[in-house]
């Protein structure tokens, strides 16, 4: 095959691999059972519905719930299904909370688990008083209903935030598990991978990977290097030349001497800036723990005041009842729900959308990204290279020249001879060629109808002495500088040659990226930023092509992987919040370092695992409803959060009896009715995400 030719990176070459997935927490938000209690959404579903179970019957039989529905109840043991059950519930329920609550107490960073298990220990403590007779408060039932819609809250924001930590296995993922090695007898041995060492001689078979880093030392190939470097072109690759793990021999057999192994490799060097780009992450707190982390003193300080307070008019036992239902309600259930829930909606919404969104975190930064940051090659583009130009010489049509070219070629695998077959279909034009053989680094050849003819590039233009008429050459010039690929039709004949044309080959711009880009300048997106390992021609015609702004936009062309990261964040040191969108292992550390990480699905899974973002499909317009839905979500947060406050705005002054005086005090049951209304409030809210539109 030619040197000249070039192919996209089309991800179906990449050969199918596992990736394992695993969950962890995210920095912040419920940092304590994160840490402690475990963060398995099976492990809250389960604590759930059994305490579900239970709280019914306590529920059931609370005297308070008796009187304000005007029914009885009355059998043996029935004064033992609050404190039993109860007691069950809130040591299996809540143990996630108090765990969560005392690590927190412990890193000096009180939250919402700290506030859940507070509210929870205070209301068990005054509900065992009560059974004791020391105080005549009915808690069970309200400890009972808020430990279970906690455990509801949270075993939804689990199953909303499991984040997948499956990049690293996934880029070892590309490695092949054994490698051919070459004994100094000459013969060849499948040796597992580790096993290898500087100095082996492997053998790299067409449509193989490359064990390891090392040197050619026998054997011309085209290297899909795409994985690594983001060229969307096959690299020739010679005796002498360097060669890394992981990428693919598509056309000949190579000799490989390693050079590097393990942790030396570009690939293990790819592997660390995804470690540190992760680790780099910014670990800010969910919005609701902040909000707990406030109203946690806030309820302790009102507590304190209202103790004090009702001691010093020397009535004890008000001050307990009153201190005791300021702690219980100032834990909401709707505060307990206002997040989880807006999570849960807003990716199941976000999934019917074909946006899967797996960092919580990285959904609510979205709203405010300044710059987007593209990788070219299949995203704004398609990542594989059609015919984009079609030139003639004198005397020769259009038709003619691409029925001959497809035949020419319709024998080879090579990605730009399948696209010439393939536009020779689509036009109709088609011809029966025999006695094919390819031309290594130069092109093809074959016999059509008794006639030679060949396809190839400017080694096979020098080979056959071939002159290229002017008109033809000019066409060709402006294709080049454009970054295309140019191959030319030849038809040889005795002891001469002539160009009977042209085909330009470039990777194509996708339509809706156009539309894409248009719409995040409406949406308030500062900048737009194109970044490709191609070289800066093909990456300023895209540009172009894509409508680009001179000054505003940016252009990042022939950049390495690690240049890729280097890129996130000199945008990010400008004071910019980045959004990086990519489909390519060479993405995954710059999807790691970015603010927001988006893969487009149709991607590598270390691109996908290493993203906070995907989207399923590989239309880059879903950019804009990632937007849409993390401000559309933050409002909802918002607003379920005011709810929440104004709860405690008004029911903590009433439950200290600071209206007492004029004879409106906040009881448990009236507490326990506002909480309820709260949580209504804020579930009702969430559910109108349901109606955001999110498809382009």
């Amino acid at each position: 095959m030619r040197a000249d030719m070039a192919t996209g990176a089309d991800q179906s070459d990449i050969e199918p691999h596992d990736h394992h997935q695993g969950h962890h927490g995210t920095g912040g938000g419920h940092q304590g059972h994160d840490k402690h209690a475990g963060h398995d959404p099976e492990v809250f579903r389960r604590k759930f519905w059994l305490s579900l179970a239970l709280t019914v019957p306590i529920v059931v039989t609370s005297h308070m719930v008796m009187d304000w529905f005007g029914y009885s109840l009355d059998f043996p043991g029935m004064s033992w299904v609050g404190p039993v059950l109860g007691s069950v519930v809130f040591f299996y329920g809540g143990w996630p909370f108090l765990v969560g609550g005392l690590a927190e107490v412990r890193d000096r960073a009180p939250g919402m688990m700290l506030l859940i298990s507070m509210a929870i220990t205070v209301a068990y403590v005054a509900s065992l008083a009560t059974s004791a007779g020391a105080f005549d408060l009915d808690f069970w039932w309200e400890l009972a209903a808020l430990v279970t819609i906690m455990l509801l809250g949270h075993w939804q924001e689990m199953k909303a935030i499991g984040q997948a930590q499956g990049a690293l296995s996934a880029l070892a993922a590309l490695l092949p598990d054994d490698a051919e090695r070459i004994g100094d007898d000459g013969r060849v041995g499948r040796v597992p991978v580790p096993e290898l060492r500087v100095g082996d001689l492997v053998l790299v078979r067409p449509g193989a990977r490359v064990p390891a880093d090392g040197q050619i030392t026998d054997g011309r190939a085209e290297l899909d290097e795409s994985m690594i470097t983001g060229e969307s072109r096959p690299v020739r690759r010679e005796p002498g030349d360097r060669v890394v793990a992981g990428t693919v021999a598509t056309d000949s057999a190579i000799r490989v001497r390693i050079a590097a192994v393990g942790d030396d490799t570009a690939l293990a060097g790819i592997q660390r800036l995804v470690a540190q780009a992760q680790a780099s992450s910014g670990r800010a707190q969910v919005l609701a723990d902040r909000f707990a982390a406030l109203l946690f003193y806030v309820a302790l300080s009102a507590a304190v005041l209202t103790f004090g307070a009702w001691a010093a008019f020397g009535d004890v036992d008000e001050a307990v009842v009153r201190t005791v239902t300021v702690l219980v309600i100032a834990c909401p259930h709707a505060l307990g729900l206002a997040i989880p829930l807006v999570i849960a909606l807003s990716t199941a919404v976000a999934a019917k959308a074909g946006i899967l969104v797996k960092d919580r975190l990285a959904l609510e930064r979205m709203r405010t990204v300044q710059a987007v940051l593209f990788d070219k090659t299949g995203t704004l583009t398609r990542g594989v290279h059609t015919v984009t130009g079609l030139a003639v010489a004198p005397g020769q049509t259009q038709d003619e020249v691409l029925r001959l070219a497809g035949a020419v070629e319709a024998d080879s695998e090579h990605p730009l001879a399948r696209a010439i077959v393939a536009a020779a279909a689509e036009r109709g034009v088609t011809a029966t060629a025999t006695d094919f053989r390819s031309l290594t680094g130069r092109g093809v050849r074959a016999t059509i109808d008794g006639r030679d003819y060949a396809v190839g590039g400017p080694a096979l233009l020098r080979e056959l002495d071939v002159r290229v008429p002017a008109e033809l050459a000019a066409t060709t010039d402006v294709w080049s500088g454009r970054g295309a690929a140019v191959l030319h039709l030849v038809r040889i004949g005795d002891g001469s040659a002539e160009a009977l044309g042209a085909l330009g080959l470039a990777d194509e711009v996708r339509p809706e990226a156009r539309e894409a880009i248009a719409q995040l300048r409406r949406q308030g997106v500062r900048k737009i930023v194109m970044i490709t390992g191609d070289a800066r021609p093909v990456a300023e015609a895209v540009a172009a092509d894509l409508g680009f702004r001179p000054g505003v936009d940016e252009v990042f062309a022939e950049v390495l992987p690690a240049d890729k990261d280097r890129a996130v964040a000199e945008l990010q040191a400008r004071g910019l919040r980045v959004a990086m969108v990519g489909d390519g292992v060479n993405d995954a550390p710059a999807l790691a370092r970015a603010d927001v990480g988006i893969a487009i699905g149709a991607g590598t899974d270390v691109a996908i695992e290493s993203a906070g973002v995907v989207l399923a499909s590989s239309d880059p317009r879903g950019v804009t409803g990632v937007i849409r839905l993390s401000k559309a979500s933050y409002r909802k947060m918002v607003q379920n959060l005011g709810w929440a406050a104004g709860y405690n705005v008004v029911a903590i002054p009433l439950a200290a009896g600071v209206l007492s005086s004029a004879g409106l005090t906040l009881s448990p049951a009236l507490g326990a009715v506002l909480m309820s209304a709260s949580t209504i409030v804020v579930a009702l809210n969430a559910q109108l995400l349901r109606r955001l539109p999110l498809t382009p």
